[in-house]
């Protein structure tokens, strides 16, 4: 784990460096300071002249200044390295993220990705700011006073060995009991993610069915869980405080007592009042680093979770991957399926895809039609390796997909999701994701085959119209038809619709599936409707039944030879002949 976060300290491993460096300059000016004072405080007993005192104080103020000097380097230095890390962290699992296949995603949740990337990172940047820093100087701190402590009065020096064991034995069980609850509330912390994320792009949806109060409720519930576990973890480590304070003045009070009499019965000999005052001042120190230590170790109990989270996102590795020797050119757009079968999960019971054999030559139109979890969206999903097949083999242009290389074949693959997502910014940086060099004559001419054109020269600002974030200053229509002409500006050789023309009117979905034929007859279109009319002129018709071809063929064909194709058709043409009555 700890060589895995490593990596992404990269450039500001100089800062990591000079960070425990300088603490440790300030921890040995520290530990000084009160030996200096000490012998001033003597020599004043002895009568010394002012001069003495004026060496002895310019001594302690040069002292002072050092070490502030080297506390604040060593703090801008340590503020440097963990907000770089935690920079480079979250660079490292966004790339990570970006080569995930949708089965990975489908392992981590998009809410709880989103928690390893702000909440995990936060907790590991804040101890990773304390290891080099804090956890440097504490543990030095505690040898060097210690160290100083028995130098200074040996006898004395047997309180600290007393008071250390009982306040380390503390703050490990502190710990012990702390760990789990931390363990177990970074999970409810992905739940609370999830619903603040369902409810934010779900908002027109619980507004038209007025459930804010169920919502409410619910992340409340989601919060109350999350602050129960925090607040069970916070009690115990509250117990750390006093357990400190508890400590310390049992310590304070044991120096008292025997070094009081230490210093009366041995007449200074083994311990003078200076001796007795450096000796205080080194309890505090010990005390104090033993403080800040189990400080450190509460924040690394907390981040090890978290860092035990983001390590599981670095280590994840792509379900999909490409071959060795990648083929990088396409041929055609021809598809075949042999044989396959597919399921999104190793323990599904069922496959979504079973003894799917189908071929599907180069320019022409499919349409795929079915009932909801019949498989359609599964089965173009293997077209550019979205998932890869259980069983069997997809081919494209004669090559299983498997072989081709992910970019090359993705690039040649258009797909128009049945969620169409628009991007923040304006309509001409949408359109661009699918040919970043297009210019705004070809946009223009893709959003007239998409039928958009029209629409968008209504907007104030045309194509330099903003598109707000997830596209909600566009209708749902106007959504679609953006998605459509942005997968064709890829000019792709296989163009999928996943029932992305539902929202627009039959007249306009006719009238783009004309300039479909007509502009594009050499790129395979493949269509998934829920409308017969949609894929009534397709070159075939697949019809889909839990998760195996029902039946295939024409339009014609199918109302001879599909129950299921028939129903459909009967159902929407009974319906249309209703309305126009």
């Amino acid at each position: 784990m700890i060589k895995k976060l490593a990596r992404s300290i990269r450039e500001y491993k100089k800062a990591s460096i000079l960070a425990p460096i300088f603490v440790s300059a300030e921890v040995v000016i520290e530990c000084f300071i009160p030996l200096v004072t000490a012998q001033l405080v003597r020599n004043i007993q002895n009568q010394c002249d002012i001069l003495t005192i004026v060496k002895y104080g310019l001594i302690l103020i040069a002292l002072a200044l050092a070490s502030l000097s080297c506390g604040a380097l060593s703090g801008n230095f340590a503020a440097v390295a963990a907000c770089g890390f935690s920079k480079n962290l979250r660079h490292d699992m966004y790339s990570k993220i970006q080569g995930y296949s949708f089965a990975n995603m489908d392992k981590f949740s998009t809410p709880g990705l989103v928690t390893r990337l702000t909440t995990d990172v936060s907790y590991v940047q804040m101890a990773y700011m304390m290891i080099i820093r804090t956890a440097v100087r504490c543990p030095l701190m505690l040898m060097f006073a210690l160290t100083m402590a028995i130098v200074t009065s040996p006898k004395m020096s047997v309180a600290f060995a007393v008071i250390i064991p009982v306040l380390a034995v503390g703050l490990a069980l502190i710990i012990k009991k702390a760990f789990p609850i931390f363990k177990k509330v970074f999970k409810k912390y992905d739940k609370l993610n999830e619903s603040v994320q369902e409810n934010v792009s779900g908002m027109r949806v619980v507004k038209s069915f007025v459930r804010e109060d169920y919502e409410k409720k619910k992340f409340a519930k989601a919060s109350d869980e999350v602050c129960q576990d925090f607040t069970r973890a916070e009690k115990i480590l509250a117990l750390n405080s006093p357990l400190m304070q508890f400590c310390f003045n049992v310590l304070m009070l044991l120096v008292c007592f025997f070094g009081s009499q230490l210093i009366i019965t041995s007449s200074g000999a083994d311990l003078d009042i200076a001796g007795f005052s450096t000796l205080l001042t080194y309890g505090a120190q010990i005390l104090m680093s033993l403080m800040m230590l189990s400080m450190i170790i509460v924040m690394i109990t907390m981040s090890l979770e978290s860092a035990n989270r983001i390590v599981e996102v670095l280590d994840e590795e792509s379900s999909i991957k490409n071959p060795e020797n990648p083929i990088n050119e396409i041929a055609d757009g021809s598809i075949v399926f042999d044989n396959v079968s597919f399921s999104y999960s190793e323990k599904a019971e069922r496959q979504s895809l079973a003894d799917i054999n189908l071929t599907i030559a180069s320019g022409e139109t499919v349409g795929i039609i079915g009932g909801t979890g019949s498989g359609k969206t599964s089965l173009v999903q293997l077209i550019p390796r979205l998932y890869d097949v259980g069983q069997g083999s997809v081919k494209v242009g004669g090559v299983d997909v498997r072989d081709y290389d992910i970019e090359t074949l993705r690039n040649q693959v258009a797909m128009v999701l049945q969620k169409n997502v628009l991007f923040s910014g304006t309509i001409k940086e949408n359109l661009r994701w699918g040919n970043e060099n297009a210019t705004d004559e070809e946009m223009e001419r893709i959003c007239r085959l998409a039928q958009a054109d029209e629409f968008i020269k209504t907007f104030p600002y045309g194509y330099d119209t903003n598109i707000t974030q997830g596209g909600t200053n566009v209708s749902g229509g106007q959504k679609q038809r953006l998605c459509i002409a942005r997968a064709l500006l890829k000019k792709p050789k296989i163009l999928i619709l996943d029932d992305s023309t539902s929202a627009v009117d039959t007249k306009t979905d006719a009238i783009i599936r004309k300039a479909f034929a007509e502009e594009i007859p050499d790129t395979t279109k493949i269509i998934i409707a829920q409308r017969v009319s949609s894929v009534e002129h397709a070159d075939k018709i697949i019809v889909l039944d839990g998760g195996k071809i029902e039946s295939m063929g024409t339009h014609e064909e199918l109302l001879c030879i599909s129950p299921i194709y028939r129903g459909i058709y009967e159902s929407q043409t009974k319906g249309a002949e209703s309305d126009e009555d």
